[in-house]
């Protein structure tokens, strides 16, 4: 600390004597005894959540710069003899292919560090960048071991349920699930990622609220967001009131490489026969399997140089239907491996989404930047005897042209069984958990609706409408650095269908499969973005989190759960 001034003595001087003086003459409370109002000091907002520990940025070597004999300020002397001079010479040549070598040598390490990583992964390295202790990694196995316990099967429903004849029958349900998602409250909240969040979902362990989120960089964030925190604190070493520090604990995993932007987490969904594991596309064109059982990542696909954009799996959890950028939809066996894949282009635009009917399988739903809503039968695509095979990893590969011309044929009828075209590019479509209904998003700021009838998916090759019933105005205007806004159902088939989409407003809508507004969550102290992704509990009613473009989740559930 540095000495005071002669002013700043004397300053401080007259301070403490006029206080003094106050103090003798009574008048130290004269503002409180004339009644005015004491000086009010606005109450502070509260604060994000912060994270305990901020990661390591990953260090990139730098190749080392080759530098002349004047910036190097090489000394010559003048008088050096004949011998001398050539033995400066030789070891300067030395040093010059020694310094290029390692130039050499540190940009192929560069350019290593930023290929993808096709090999397996353990929890050591998928971690390492965030340099967790012994004591995180020991909690993150833990958490692995107790989802792992026992299996938790995804559930699905029937065509046939919640569908009622009387009309107050269907109001009463509706009334019971605003009482029960309207007393959601934000009940934990935390940084969960560095960057922005493109994905999520929601583990259906009943025990627990654990989220899955993968951000801009190929980072997947495990968040439990309703364990005991641990102890934060501030600069002077003090520790943070509840209300200040981060909620729960999570653990920030590279599951994808390199670090950039080239690698967003475009999907994440788990094993739906055990949610033993799970899965998650990257725009690096792979998708990789990270084993809860064993703690290891593998790479289980590569699109080449295609981005993927999204994947579903049937319930069976043996296929799964991948959709990418060049408008390609891929059927995957996971129990044939990579080589047997089958890609068909329907659309000559990029495909946005794809969903898998979860009681007829062989119904997809496709949203495109051709604006275009389609449903398909993947029982005729697999009957294409079009084409030819391909010498590469994927065994049957057919252009747009071929798949044209086989819808164009009396064979190919009924491939695509219905289309609807938005008037802007749709960026989602999915079905309901009782394969009944579809709800897609599109950016002419509209949601729609659709309920199909279950006795025309095996009587009509081609749907006579699918017009949707219900269009509710929706701003979807997301812009540059906002995540796609998607509708997104709830996957508990026990509850009237209902499902989830962010609003630009800084709240979450859930809305009814009927298009009703069920519930319209929002806080405005402690929420200041839009909460772009969303996912919900497949287990339990009252649960849902949701994700913002700085890597932040809210969990969202009654306030004394």
């Amino acid at each position: 600390m540095t000495d005071l001034s002669a002013y700043e003595i004397e300053r401080e001087a007259n301070i403490a004597r006029n206080r003094a003086l106050l103090e003798e003459l009574g008048l130290k409370d004269t503002s409180t005894s004339l009644g005015l109002p004491p000086k009010h000091t606005p109450k502070a907002k509260a604060k994000p959540g912060q994270p305990a520990k901020r990661p390591k940025r990953e260090h990139v070597e730098q190749a080392p710069r080759r530098l002349s004999a004047r910036l190097r300020k090489e000394v010559i002397d003048p008088h050096e003899t004949p011998t001398q001079r050539r033995k400066r010479e030789a070891e300067a040549k030395k040093r010059k292919r020694e310094e290029e070598e390692e130039r050499i040598a540190a940009e192929e390490r560069a350019k290593l560090a930023k290929r993808p990583r096709a090999h397996e992964l353990d929890l050591a390295v998928l971690t390492e960048a965030a340099e967790l202790g012994d004591t995180e990694l020991g909690d993150l196995r833990g958490i692995f071991q107790a989802i792992t316990n026992v299996p938790v099967t995804r559930r699905i429903g029937d065509v046939r349920d919640w569908v009622f004849e009387r009309s107050n029958q269907e109001e009463r349900e509706l009334e019971m699930l605003r009482s029960k998602l309207g007393k959601m409250k934000i009940v934990s909240r935390a940084k969960v990622t560095d960057n922005r969040i493109y994905s999520s979902a929601y583990h259906p362990e009943p025990s627990k609220d654990l989220v899955f989120v993968g951000d801009k960089h190929g980072q997947l964030g495990i968040w439990d967001a309703r364990a005991t925190p641990d102890e934060v604190t501030d600069e002077d070493g003090n520790v943070l009131p509840p209300s200040d520090k981060e909620m729960g604990k999570c653990w920030r995993l590279q599951q994808h490489w390199p670090a950039t932007s080239q690698s967003s987490i475009s999907c994440i969904k788990f094993d739906p026969i055990d949610a033993h594991s799970v899965f998650t596309t990257s725009y690096d064109c792979t998708i990789r399997r990270l084993s809860f059982v064993s703690s290891v990542s593998h790479q289980i696909f590569s699109s080449g140089d295609t981005l993927i954009t999204s994947i579903d799996l049937p319930p069976s959890g043996h296929e799964m239907w991948i959709s990418d950028t060049s408008g390609t939809l891929t059927h995957y066996d996971l129990r044939e491996g990579e080589k047997h894949t089958r890609r068909y282009q329907v659309s000559d635009n990029k495909i946005g989404s794809v969903s898998v009917n979860p009681t007829s399988p062989h119904l997809l739903i496709t949203a495109s930047n051709n604006r275009f809503v389609r449903l398909w039968d993947s029982r005729k695509l697999q009957t294409i005897a079009l084409g030819t095979e391909s010498s590469g990893l994927v065994d049957h590969d057919y252009d747009y042209e071929t798949v044209q011309t086989f819808m164009g044929s009396t064979q190919g009828r009924g491939l695509m069984r219905a289309e609807f075209q938005h008037g802007k590019s749709a960026t989602s479509a999915q079905w309901d958990p009782r394969g009944r209904s579809i709800v897609s998003t599109s950016y002419d700021d509209s949601v729609n609706l659709w309920e199909l009838d279950a006795a025309k998916y095996d009587s009509l090759p081609v749907f006579p409408s699918f017009k949707p019933f219900s269009r509710i105005r929706h701003n979807c205007q997301t812009g540059k650095w906002l995540t796609l806004l998607r509708a997104v159902w709830n996957p508990n088939p026990d509850v009237y269908p209902h499902f989830t989409i962010a609003n630009m407003q800084h709240s979450l809508d859930i809305f009814s499969c009927k298009g009703d507004l069920v519930a319209r969550l929002s806080d405005r102290e402690r929420i200041s973005a839009v909460q772009a992704v969303t996912c919900s509990h497949p287990n339990i009613v009252e649960r849902c989190a949701t994700g913002n473009a700085s890597g932040r989740c809210v969990l969202w559930a009654p306030p004394n759960a």
